[in-house]
């Protein structure tokens, strides 16, 4: 089991952005932000194949993260809720639903879009239901009961 990298006391549920380690508060953030030492890629030799290699390396939900969204980070236990509720099946039989989705998610700016789609009641009620998913952890499970 893995201890906090700052605090040495609890799990670890976050991981800085920058290099990496991994710290289990906003506390524990704070603090090691002020000494956090960024790991640098390696430099290429030669440009075009970096991108080449980037694009065949791995991302994870950190990669997308900026420091100041670490506080409203989900745990990935808890995005996986998502696809276990039925509520949320049924929601998105909706063609209407699922065309605003592939618009968010083709928007050069995510946050003007959401914006507009909030505007929607459909999208309202699909955006309610994913927090419900995620902050009842426990009645997530059994709603498909």
């Amino acid at each position: 089991m893995q201890i906090c990298s700052v605090c040495s006391e609890q799990t670890p549920k976050y991981r800085c952005p920058s290099c990496k380690i991994r710290y289990c508060s906003l506390g524990c953030y704070k603090k090691h932000k002020d000494t956090c030492l960024p790991i640098e890629k390696p430099s290429s030799p030669n440009p075009e194949s970096e991108d080449a290699a980037g694009s065949a390396e791995p991302w994870s939900v950190d990669d997308l993260l900026h420091e100041d969204d670490i506080i409203d980070k989900v745990p990935l236990q808890r995005l996986q809720l998502l696809g276990q509720s039925a509520e949320l099946r049924d929601l998105l039989c909706n063609p209407h639903l699922r065309r605003l989705l592939c618009s968010v998610d083709d928007a050069e700016s995510k946050e003007a879009a959401i914006k507009a789609a909030m505007q929607e009641p459909l999208f309202v009620e699909f955006a309610d239901q994913c927090l419900k998913v995620v902050e009842n952890e426990g009645s997530a499970l059994t709603s498909n009961d």
